[in-house]
């Protein structure tokens, strides 16, 4: 073992009081298919679009066959996985007829780019033609595409974490990844930036917005959002509701937290907004459009200094846990776009 001052600084044991992994210059392996498998599961399973022509859900994921893998060189995290999925999926239209096919993805792989991914969606055998076909190889495939860009963002995010040990100075060497998936646009548009964070370390942020449509008042889906008991259903879980300018809310047993800044009664809300995982008080701004469309209300959901590798699962969360779950509870479907 070298002396310091002498030899080569990667052997210096006294870099940490653990002597574990010096420098991170060791190659480390941890293995994330079993993590990854369930988690394409969660993300997958019950995934729903709606549409003039009806409504179509995925049912049943049949097969998540590959791996994946995340190595730890010289404090560069190496992203390996491939998988074969496959998932069923059903449909009913609006005059009531019930459909069912499946949906293929062969090659989601750190060596293809999200936008060269192929989603294949098809009818099963014994079922004819259908509109519902084009609402899901349409809007269905953009959002199984959403769901795996989630998927690789957690994988780099929530999988990672204790890989890279801190140094001699007490910091972490910063995260990178040899994989070219990239997460898709065409669904929502976003735009990045990095803008000094609260916590005083730089965290690159991104901004987008989603649009959706509710079959309801302006004031009876403003209601939704500040009323405890309605958060409570729609979300499942737990919730503690302050429906006052600079009051606190709590939703899904902690695991959203944040205060609201403005309220315009059925026009807009302005909150600041964050996942408990994310850095210590770091929150997004988020900002609730009500748009009047005479028997529909418009919703505008804009979101500022979401953390750039949180982007895909604050969108997954927003439209699964917020808009889906609302429709599905309160009764107000309508289409998607």
């Amino acid at each position: 073992m070298a002396k310091w001052g002498e030899g080569d600084p990667r052997w210096i044991v006294e870099e940490r009081a653990d002597a574990t992994n010096v420098n991170n210059w060791h190659w480390t392996e941890r293995d994330a298919t079993n993590w990854s498998s369930e988690k394409l599961k969660q993300l997958l399973l019950g995934l729903r679009v709606e549409g003039e022509q009806g409504q179509c859900e995925v049912t049943e994921v049949s097969k998540v066959e590959g791996e994946a893998s995340i190595n730890n060189r010289k404090g560069k995290l190496i992203f390996f996985y491939e998988w074969n999925l496959k998932a069923k999926w059903k449909g009913v239209t609006k005059s009531g007829i019930k459909y069912k096919g499946h949906i293929e993805v062969p090659n989601l792989s750190d060596e293809n780019d999200m936008d060269d991914l192929d989603i294949s969606v098809t009818l099963s055998k014994d079922q004819s033609d259908t509109p519902l076909l084009t609402l899901m190889r349409k809007e269905g495939a953009e959002r199984v595409r959403t769901a795996l860009g989630t998927y690789i963002s957690s994988l780099k995010t929530e999988f990672t974490q204790g890989m890279i040990l801190p140094t001699a100075n007490g910091l972490s060497v910063q995260p990178t990844s040899q994989s070219k998936a990239k997460v898709d646009k065409t669904l929502i548009g976003s735009n990045c930036s990095t803008p000094a964070a609260n916590t005083g370390v730089r965290i690159p942020t991104c901004k987008f917005t989603i649009k959706d449509t509710f079959m309801t008042s302006p004031e009876d889906l403003y209601r939704v959002f500040l009323n405890q008991e309605m958060v409570q259903a729609f979300t499942h879980a737990a919730a503690t509701v302050e429906a006052e300018k600079g009051g606190k809310f709590r939703l899904m047993d902690g695991n959203v937290v944040g205060e609201f800044q403005e309220l315009v009664p059925e026009e807009k809300i302005v909150m600041k907004w964050r996942y408990n995982s994310w850095p210590s008080e770091h929150y997004a701004t988020i900002t609730l459009t009500f748009t009047d469309r005479g028997r529909e209300t418009g919703l505008t959901v804009e979101c500022r200094a979401v953390p750039e590798s949180e982007e895909e699962r604050t969108k997954e969360g927003w439209h699964r846990y917020y808009l889906q779950s609302i429709k599905q509870t309160f009764g107000y479907g309508a289409r998607l776009y």
